[in-house]
């Protein structure tokens, strides 16, 4: 392991220690785009703290000597309750990193959700991998080329269509900007960029030399070329569909047989509507902070959306989840699981599939003692009496 600010060398035990090994081994335009948030970044700092805002309650002589947590999503059946969410372009920060992650997620026990901005394609996923897993889509104007993307998550075997519909327009996110991530750096820009590629020889040799071919997997018809980022940026641009409404679902759910899942709902009137349009799942998030800085943390929106729908399609909510003890929390307020972006994203850029696996391993035993601390034997049994008010 490398050394910490302070000469000791950093064994990591947590995803936050993940984050400072990540943070060293990639250059700065990368983990930027990871790490940062859209505008000030308050709603991912909202995100941590709702977490943190929220108080376990203890319980002690219970028989706790078998815990469960295994659970049933989306008439799946996971080992514990967690989900590793789509991360975009996550092939640039470790050499395929979309297959080591969807191999861990594999031997955890837990799906594994490919985006559709992913280095590595569908196929290549769906090759080096036996367990079904997840495919997430955005809403697009070429509902042609959308419709090509489902036919071949089909064909892969994949049984949810996870559709994120907070992107009509893009949120900016400034640190992209000043590092130059979203283009428009001058000629003493684009040196320093290089500079800061060539300083960083680890991540050079194993995702830029070793990790080709470095192309969007899916979309290598409309972006041939994943270091092409303005080329990119303006793909996205064209494809985001601003005018998309929820009549637009039962045209999806017209081409996608198998179960749909909507990400990105923050409001109860909106939740209510993904179970009224046949939504077989919404995930409860703000995007990471990533899009509308100012709105409210996930865990915040979570009990009451829970209020409103959850005896009626499966909840999994997403943003600030670092450990198993922010999941335990995020099942007592009504979510059947977690979705964990960022916390993967670090540990595959670390440490590879290695570091996936430790952080899903030590998320279960955070969870093991939680429940075990809290005197729950099952997830299923963790509700609002695990929490002190």
């Amino acid at each position: 392991m490398k050394s910490d600010t302070r000469g000791l060398r950093l064994v990591p035990a947590t995803a936050t220690d993940y984050r400072e090994l990540a943070r060293r081994r990639l250059p700065r335009h990368l983990f930027d785009y990871m790490d940062g948030a859209a505008y000030d970044e308050v709603t991912a700092g909202e995100n941590l703290r709702g977490f943190s805002s929220l108080t376990l309650r203890q319980r002690v002589l219970r028989d706790v000597s078998s815990l469960k947590l295994s659970t049933r999503v989306l008439d799946q059946d996971i080992a514990m309750p967690v989900v590793l969410a789509p991360i975009g372009i996550a092939g640039a920060f470790a050499r395929r990193a979309e297959v080591q992650a969807a191999r861990a997620a594999e031997a955890a026990g837990v799906p594994f959700c490919e985006s559709t901005v992913s280095i590595c394609s569908i196929e290549e996923v769906g090759a080096r991998t036996t367990a079904p897993f997840w495919y997430q889509l955005y809403v697009m104007r070429d509902r042609g080329f959308a419709r090509e993307l489902m036919q071949r998550a089909q064909a892969a075997g994949c049984p949810v269509l996870v559709l994120t519909i907070d992107l009509a327009v893009m949120g900016a996110r400034y640190r992209d900007i000043r590092n130059g991530m979203a283009g428009g750096l001058g000629l003493g820009g684009k040196l320093c960029k290089a500079w800061d590629i060539l300083s960083h020889p680890g991540w050079l040799l194993d995702v830029a030399i070793k990790g080709k071919p470095l192309t969007f997997g899916n979309l290598t018809r409309a972006v041939p070329d994943a270091r092409s980022l303005p080329e990119f940026k303006a793909w996205v641009d064209s494809q985001f569909d601003p005018a998309v409404t929820w009549k637009d679902i039962a045209w999806v759910r017209e081409n996608w047989p198998g179960k749909i899942v909507l990400k990105g709902v923050l409001d109860v009137e909106d939740a209510r509507q993904a179970a009224s349009v046949g939504a077989d799942g919404i995930v409860i998030s703000n995007h990471g902070g990533r899009q509308l800085d100012g709105v409210e943390a996930s865990i915040t929106a979570l009990p009451r959306i829970a209020d409103a729908v959850g005896d009626r399609i499966d909840l999994l909510m997403d943003g600030g989840v670092r450990s198993g003890l922010d999941v335990v929390k995020a099942l007592a307020l009504g979510a059947k699981a977690c979705m964990i972006g960022r916390a993967w994203g670090y540990a595959v850029a670390a440490r590879g599939e290695a570091g996936v696996a430790h952080v899903l391993a030590t998320m279960r035993k955070e969870m093991e003692v939680a429940l075990a601390l809290t005197g729950t034997t099952d997830v299923a049994d963790l509700g609002p009496n695990s929490l002190l008010d």
